[in-house]
């Protein structure tokens, strides 16, 4: 019999606020070791923690977005464990009534199609740093992190593949930085995942014993991990053994999980209300007004897209995956006189640099406009697709933006497309008469010699004949 991977998810987003939950030190990353750290953040005694607005109204954006439940009324919990950079103690948390109940999000693309339900999405406090690697025999302990606002979102044990629970975690990735909640640095720690995996023989409606892999800050690693972990499991079951429930951690350098601790549950947590925290109670109000301040939702953009741009489901898809890079190709598309070369343009010439560079949309290094004069000027016959390639790569390639527009440039450096059909064709005469070897490659049946033809008689134009003008002109002079 066959075995089915079961894979949930726990995705701990750091919140983009300026203050801490429970007091007012700064969140920025990269201070020098505990500069950030307030007396509420290393658990003095007589200090009491204050809520963060800022942090409730994200949690409140995430549910929505969700369309999970908003708790109006959710209670903060202490989570006790001992843990050498969690200063108090005890961790401030959510437990039996969180602040978000339910939800779903939907995962597309290629093949796939599934709406995965969540469980929960509650507020807590992050814990410090433990660094081992600058210290020789001693650990050093830097609490800049603790009481950095986190919405952990938990989902149902829904995912069925390695594959899948990487997908998950992408589109969760792109929700939380569409909504504006969370930067979602991977690398800084912005956005961490734990993946809880277990096996069963397809078919079994129970549940097998699960492991929890702790602390995944790459989509690629957590994919890994999770193939790992399934395949560990089976062989264990296989040999007669029992699976023990533990928490593990992935060396992506073996490229396996290792044992870390036994799985703590809930009981051995110990909650009980934080005593210091009053109920968190939301007004009807208060949920409207960040109801409405809403943009507006991947899925929601992409039909848009598809309807009102004409779109492929997945050129909006691949559009839609940021949503920096949605408002670009928007403003492309708005001031382009053809909205289906916008997209190309956006999915490749633009696309590709941000690739290359690590950049947003948001940083690229040519403006909407700039792209959609582009676009205008080889619709309209003033120039040509190359000639916009290059313009193209020559305002990215500035060391600063240029002062001057894409159509002043074209005037100003004569590169309107040549439109005089008589020059045309002389020259495609002289590349003719120059190239003899290449026009009887062409006649015995090699077409690629027309290329090599069509690229002279392009240098010859430096650069401004048309290209399919030239194409036409050369075959019917070759096969005249």
């Amino acid at each position: 019999m066959s075995w089915e991977i079961v894979v949930g998810i726990e995705t701990h987003a750091q919140l983009a606020t300026r203050s801490k939950i429970f007091s007012g030190a700064a969140t920025a990353f990269g201070a020098a070791p505990n500069t950030q750290a307030s007396a509420v953040d290393i658990a003095l005694p007589g200090v009491l923690p204050v809520l963060n607005g800022a942090a409730v109204e994200c949690a409140i954006r995430f549910g929505l977005a969700v369309g999970g439940t908003i708790n109006r009324r959710s209670v903060f919990a202490r989570k006790n464990y001992f843990y050498p950079d969690l200063p108090k103690g005890y961790q401030i948390s959510q437990y039996e009534r969180p602040v978000v109940a339910g939800g779903s999000i939907t995962l597309a693309g290629g093949d796939l199609q599934k709406v995965v339900r969540l469980t929960r999405a509650h507020l807590e406090e992050d814990a410090g740093k433990s660094l081992h690697e600058d210290f020789h025999g001693m650990t050093g302990i830097d609490l800049n992190r603790a009481g950095t606002p986190l919405l952990e979102i938990v989902s149902e044990p829904e995912l069925r593949s390695a594959a899948e629970a990487a997908a998950y975690a992408r589109a969760m990735h792109a929700l939380v930085r569409w909504i504006g909640i969370c930067d979602g640095n991977m690398q800084e720690g912005s956005f961490r995942c734990d993946a809880n995996v277990s096996v069963r023989r397809a078919g079994d409606p129970l549940l097998g014993t699960r492991c929890e892999i702790k602390n995944l800050n790459s989509f690629r690693f957590l994919e890994q991990a999770i193939a790992y972990e399934a395949r560990r499991q089976i062989e264990i079951l296989e040999g007669g053994g029992r699976i023990e429930q533990e928490t593990r951690l992935f060396d992506p350098e073996r490229n396996e999980t290792r044992s870390m601790r036994s799985k703590e549950e809930a009981h051995d947590y110990r909650y009980f209300p934080d005593p210091d925290l009053l109920p968190l109670v939301l007004s009807e109000a208060q949920i409207e007004r960040i109801r409405g301040t809403l943009p507006e939702l991947p899925e929601a953009m992409r039909a848009r897209f598809v309807r009102d741009y004409g779109l492929s489901e997945q050129d909006a898809r691949t559009l839609t995956a940021d949503r920096a890079l949605a408002e670009y190709f928007e403003a492309v598309a708005n001031a382009a006189k053809d909205r289906k070369a916008a997209a190309n343009w956006v999915m490749g010439e633009v696309l590709a640099r941000l690739n290359v560079a690590d950049a947003t949309a948001d940083q690229s290094k040519v403006k909407p406009p700039d792209v959609a004069a582009l676009i205008n000027l080889v619709a309209d016959g003033s120039i040509n697709l190359g000639t916009a390639k290059k313009l193209f790569d020559e305002r990215w390639n500035a060391p600063r933006a240029l002062d001057i527009s894409v159509h002043d440039e074209v005037v100003v450096r004569d590169l309107g497309q040549l439109s005089d059909a008589s020059v045309v064709a002389r020259l495609v005469d002289e590349v003719l008469a120059a190239n003899p070897k290449s026009v009887a490659e062409f006649r015995a049946g090699k077409d690629k010699a027309l290329n090599a033809l069509v690229g002279q008689v392009m240098k010859a134009s430096r650069g401004k004949a048309n290209p399919a003008q030239v194409n036409d002109l050369l075959r019917r002079k070759l096969q005249g």
